[in-house]
C-alpha cells in the first residue's frame, strides 16, 4: 500500500466573469471583485478590498466607456496569489485603441477623460497593457496584499509604477468623475 503523500495548499485563486459594457456592468464588476476578494478572505473595507475595487471600477468602466464595441461585453478576471502577496485585475475588451496615461504633471482637472489611469497609477503596484488573442487588449493592475499567520492585513512596501504630483488629489479625481457619469 503507498504511503500517503501530503498536499500542498492552494495559494492562488481566481474569478473570472465577463460583463455588458455599461455602466450598470462596470459597476456590477467592482461590486462582485469585492465580494470574491471577501470570500477569499480579504475583508470588506481592508486596504486591499478597497484598493481593488477602486481599480476595479476605473478598468470596467474605461472598457465600458471607452473599450466598447457594440454588441461586445468586456471580461474582469481576478487572481488573488497568497504566495507572491499580490492581486492581480484583468480587464479585457474588443476595442483595439491603446489607453494613453496623461502623463506627470499634466493637468487633467478640466479634461473629458484621463484621470482613471491616473488614480490606478497611484493605488496600484504596478500596471500596463497586453494585447489578447483575437481583437482588443487586456489593461492590468496589481495590487499589494499580504496577510500575517495571524490573519492580519499588511500593508505593501513597494512603491506605485506611476507617481501622482502632490497638489493632484485623487480621491477628489475620482469623486469629479463620477459626478460627471451622473450626468
Amino acid at each position: 500500500m503507498p504511503a500517503p503523500r501530503a498536499v500542498a495548499a492552494v495559494t492562488v485563486s481566481l474569478f473570472v466573469q465577463r460583463f455588458s459594457a455599461t455602466r450598470r456592468g462596470a459597476r456590477l464588476a467592482r461590486r462582485l471583485a469585492v465580494h470574491r476578494l471577501d470570500v477569499w478572505g480579504v475583508p470588506y473595507g481592508s486596504e486591499t478590498s478597497d484598493t481593488v475595487a477602486l481599480v476595479v471600477a476605473e478598468l470596467a468602466s474605461n472598457a465600458a466607456l471607452h473599450g466598447c464595441v457594440p454588441g461586445r461585453d468586456f471580461e474582469l478576471r481576478l487572481r488573488c496569489d497568497r504566495g507572491a502577496g499580490v492581486v492581480r485585475v484583468e480587464v479585457a475588451d474588443t476595442h483595439p485603441a491603446q489607453p494613453e496615461p496623461p502623463q506627470p504633471g499634466t493637468d487633467t482637472t478640466d479634461a473629458d477623460g484621463g484621470r482613471g489611469l491616473l488614480l490606478v497609477a497611484a493605488v496600484a503596484e504596478r500596471w500596463g497593457v497586453t494585447t489578447r488573442t483575437g481583437p482588443g487588449k487586456t489593461v492590468w493592475a496589481e495590487c499589494a496584499w499580504c496577510v500575517s499567520p495571524a490573519g492580519e492585513q499588511i500593508v505593501g512596501t513597494t512603491s506605485p509604477h506611476y507617481e501622482v504630483p502632490e497638489e493632484v488629489d485623487p480621491l477628489a479625481l475620482l469623486l469629479a468623475e463620477r459626478e460627471e457619469d451622473d450626468r
